[in-house]
């Protein structure tokens, strides 16, 4: 039996992702570093668009997309941990197609 390759493809309002690297330990602006699992409020988590379903209308592969990490299901495909959402689930986009935005950039 060979080892085929399968193509992964998302379906209907599904966006799968794939966390940010920055996304566990950070630094305050005094230099102290804050473990991931220290929670002071509801923090939500930055990753990166990688596969969307034919019903996904705002977000696009490789765009950067703002979830509340408790609203996710973790899938590992080849050791990568993803996570598949559904695009009403997502906070914000951040993508270089500009049209309506905050006028904050990352």
């Amino acid at each position: 039996m060979t080892d085929a390759k399968l193509e992964i493809q998302m379906l209907h309002d599904r966006v799968m992702v794939r966390v940010s690297e920055e996304s566990g330990e950070r630094r305050s602006s005094g230099g102290i570093v804050i473990p991931a699992t220290a929670q002071v409020a509801k923090r939500l988590l930055w990753g990166e668009v990688f596969g969307v379903g034919s019903h996904v209308r705002s977000v696009q592969t490789g765009d950067q997309v703002l979830f509340n990490p408790e609203e996710q299901y973790e899938v590992e495909v080849r050791g990568e941990i993803y996570v598949v959402l559904r695009e009403r689930d997502l906070h914000a986009v951040a993508s270089e197609r500009t049209e309506q935005g905050t006028g904050l950039y990352l």
